[in-house]
């Protein structure tokens, strides 16, 4: 899968609205056939910092989302709410979803 982290700085003033004036783009990455998951966290340290956690199950479904619609207008009109340009982590492992984290498991 392409497992990818992306860290977004947002305007101090449009922080707190993120979550809506993102959320027709993440409705619609969620919605992708490809998409393993698309979640949102915001910064404990720093409420004007976003992460995203995206994972697509291929290399094939990482292009079409690039290239869908939704991310073309995302890309036109969200950076207007953001500090910087996002930074990212992008790569590819092995498997289809979350492990457990041994270290910590619950029983």
């Amino acid at each position: 899968m392409i497992f990818i982290t992306a860290r977004f700085r947002i305007k101090p003033e449009h922080a707190d609205a993120w979550p809506e004036i993102s959320r027709e783009f993440t409705e619609s990455t969620r919605a992708e056939p490809g998409c393993l998951w698309f979640d949102w966290a915001r910064a404990l340290d720093d409420s004007d910092e976003y992460f995203l956690t995206e994972a697509f199950a291929d290399g094939d479904a990482g292009a079409s989302h690039v290239q869908s619609e939704h991310f073309q207008k995302a890309t036109r009109e969200l950076p207007a709410y953001l500090v910087e340009t996002p930074r990212i982590v992008s790569t590819e492992v092995e498997g289809t979803g979350w492990s457990e984290l041994g270290e910590m498991r619950v029983d």
